[in-house]
């Protein structure tokens, strides 16, 4: 199921993880797609969402390895990716 408020002009193509990302939940694991320039986390850091801000807008925790938090960010639901696909298969597009 696609989960984005972008639209993509015909053509634009949507970015892979796009195209199989199902609807993120509260207290899931998400991963981060790109860096976040101006903030510490980095692409492929792994967070936790815990808190649903709209319906394609999350707040995501980051922590350390000590389990203390690090960031807490608003993100996108096309920022970010959740981890675990519950049986469904990745389909990759050209």
């Amino acid at each position: 199921m696609l989960q984005t408020s972008r639209s993509y002009g015909a053509k634009e193509r949507k970015p892979y993880y796009l195209v199989w990302q199902r609807k993120i939940k509260l207290l899931e694991t998400v991963v981060l797609v790109n860096d976040l320039p101006e903030r510490k986390p980095k692409r492929a850091e792994v967070g936790t969402v815990v808190e649903i801000l709209a319906p394609d807008v999350f707040e995501v925790e980051f922590s350390d390895d000590d389990e203390r938090t690090y960031a807490e960010l608003a993100l996108r639901d096309d920022q970010i990716i959740a981890l675990h696909n519950q049986g469904e298969r990745l389909k990759i597009v050209d």
